[in-house]
């Protein structure tokens, strides 16, 4: 059982740049971060090691960085439609953060790069290994 956690939250610039900082969209973003952040804390909790939390954050980043690359890709089709892409930019402004704060756990930042490069080479991605 790892005793550390994680703690997240929405950037204020992120909320001042929605057209209404107080609505819906910016206490769906509330709300989505602070079950993220509670969903991975839970994951981080159960694990025997801190390299098996690590596991559970890079799980988390990789789908923050899913969901960054899918709302960047609607910024240019919502503006082709006539239409503002404000929230998209803004949501895909808080994935990165998030992917940001994640990062700047002091405890995870050595076991994150481990694992990361670990799930890189069982890809079969290789790196110095030429003409095979």
């Amino acid at each position: 059982m790892v005793d550390e956690h994680v703690e997240l939250g929405v950037p204020q610039q992120i909320l001042e740049s929605l057209p209404d900082a107080d609505g819906d969209a910016a206490q769906d973003m509330k709300r989505a971060v602070a079950g993220m952040e509670s969903q991975l804390n839970r994951a981080i909790e159960s694990a025997d090691s801190e390299a098996e939390a690590a596991g559970h954050v890079v799980d988390a980043i990789e789908r923050l960085e899913d969901h960054l690359e899918r709302y960047d890709e609607f910024v240019p089709e919502l503006r082709a439609w006539g239409q503002s892409p404000i929230y998209a930019i803004a949501w895909r402004n808080l994935q990165a953060d998030l992917i940001l704060q994640l990062h700047e756990h002091d405890w995870l930042s050595g076991h994150v790069d481990r694992e990361r490069n670990h799930r890189l080479v069982e890809d079969g991605i290789r790196f110095g290994k030429r003409g095979d």
